[in-house]
């Protein structure tokens, strides 16, 4: 008798498991849609005259960045590795409705060009509202092989620069009032296949100014810091890479971009796009072993 009900009970319990998870999963997604819908309200002629330096701007995420604040009647100054087009970019950004729009190209792994940057948009602006970090190295899509060296690399990148450039802006967005906001990733909250080196510095930069904002909190700054956690989104660069490989779904870049300056003008913490990344990331705590079997199953890997 109890060998017979401790079987029903084992064969239940995946079932009454199915139920849990999704009760769990309409819960989480009914607390985010509130909090969302509750939240500040973005005021689009806040951004008007707004002093705005976006790096990775010449491509993807940081290009659709660019024409939004040009919409919004902004001040750009853009930075990415390619000067002529940048140029055609900045070109765009004025015929949109931007005030100014200015670029200088940079390298993200050299010494001195992250600091060069910031010291170019403070002096061409009058100084800076918002400082968007969204630059990345290239990075291979594959199995990690061993070279140390290119993550050491990839991480001056995507996230030495990062610190330098923010710590180089501080001054003048505590004079202004103004935000920081640093684009990352889903990759910087769980772990995924293929991006061992790119998901190292996108954790780091999760850290660090996850930190910095308690710090800044604690001296009672002016600045704001906003971290934006991306899933999939369909870049070029992006879509070529993971073409054939896996079978998540990829979301807009322009849509993205807005979100992410939705975010810095309403100095919220964080940005969870597309929204339910914010509870894939509360039910990979809950439930690791479940969220490892859909990883490792939304990929495909022939040796």
């Amino acid at each position: 008798m109890q060998r017979s009900l401790l079987t029903t009970q084992l064969l239940e319990s995946p079932v009454k498991m199915g139920y849990l998870t999704k009760i769990l999963f309409a819960s989480v997604c009914v607390v985010f849609l509130a909090v969302r819908w509750t939240g500040p309200r973005f005021d689009p002629e806040s951004l008007k005259g707004a002093r705005v330096l976006v790096t990775g701007a010449s491509t993807g995420i940081g290009e659709q960045m660019a024409y939004h604040y040009a919409r919004f009647g902004a001040q750009i100054v853009i930075t990415a590795r390619r000067e002529k087009v940048l140029q055609q970019v900045a070109e765009k950004c004025l015929s949109l409705g931007a005030q100014k729009a200015l670029y200088i190209a940079a390298d993200m792994g050299s010494e001195s060009d992250p600091d060069k940057v910031v010291d170019f948009a403070v002096e061409k602006l009058g100084g800076l509202d918002y400082l968007v970090l969204n630059h990345i190295g290239p990075t291979p899509f594959s199995m990690w092989d061993g070279d140390v060296e290119h993550t050491r690399t990839l991480m001056k990148v995507n996230f030495f620069s990062y610190i330098q450039m923010a710590w180089r802006a501080l001054p003048s967005l505590e004079q202004s009032k103004g935000a920081l906001v640093v684009v990352s990733s889903l990759l910087g909250k769980m772990t995924s296949p293929f991006v061992a080196p790119y998901s190292s510095t996108k954790f780091a930069l999760n850290g660090f100014f996850g930190s910095l904002h308690h710090e800044l909190a604690l001296k009672k700054s002016n600045v704001s810091i906003s971290i934006c956690t991306l899933g999939l989104i369909d870049t070029e660069s992006a879509m070529e890479k993971v073409s054939g490989v896996t079978k998540i779904s990829a979301y807009p870049a322009t849509e993205a971009a807005l979100n992410i300056i939705i975010t810095g003008a309403t100095r919220q913490l964080d940005l969870f796009y597309p929204w339910f990344t914010q509870a894939v990331v509360l039910i990979k705590d809950w439930f690791p072993s479940i969220t490892d079997y859909f990883i490792q199953n939304s990929y495909e890997y022939s040796p």
